[in-house]
């Protein structure tokens, strides 16, 4: 049984061999998908010639130290906010030899929503030289769902950074 949907693989492919033709690095910063969007783009055979790291922070600790997220900020705003996928993804940028970077912090669940912050929300942060932004999305579904939706969003927001470069 493949680890990853035949649609996402095609994403993926879609991504690598689109970051190939650009010449492009890439990298991820990963919390709630604990390394499924890096599992996925190196699933792909020549994923080496584009992909150069990923982060996996999935505590705090992990953040600040490996992304420099100040640690002010998780207190302040929480792991599940704009800020962080903001650090997150700056973080990356900076301490990898990628020209762009994918960051997830979310909520999977089943457990640790919040009304401010149900299960299903996730942050995705994306930063190239030059232009850092950040989005949110509310998925739906049990802990699985919600992690893989996240990695076709992280994904296609990848794929349409790199063919507008």
């Amino acid at each position: 049984m493949p680890l990853f949907s035949p649609q996402l693989l095609s994403l993926s492919e879609s991504v690598i061999r689109s970051a190939a033709a650009k010449k492009l690095k890439l990298a991820t910063a990963e919390s709630c998908t604990g390394g499924l969007i890096s599992g996925c783009l190196t699933a792909i055979a020549g994923s080496s010639e584009v992909f150069d790291r990923g982060f996996i922070t999935y505590s705090y600790a992990a953040k600040t130290d490996m992304l420099g997220v100040p640690r002010k900020t998780i207190i302040d705003r929480g792991a599940v906010s704009p800020e962080v996928a903001h650090a997150m993804a700056e973080g990356a940028l900076e301490n990898s030899d990628a020209d762009i970077v994918v960051a997830v912090t979310g909520i999977a669940g089943p457990g640790g929503g919040t009304t401010e912050k149900p299960v299903g929300l996730v942050w995705l942060g994306c930063a190239m030289k030059g232009k850092i932004y950040t989005v949110s999305r509310n998925f739906s579904g049990d802990r699985s769902d919600v992690r893989l939706q996240t990695v076709e969003t992280a994904l296609n927001i990848l794929k349409d950074e790199i063919e507008g470069a």
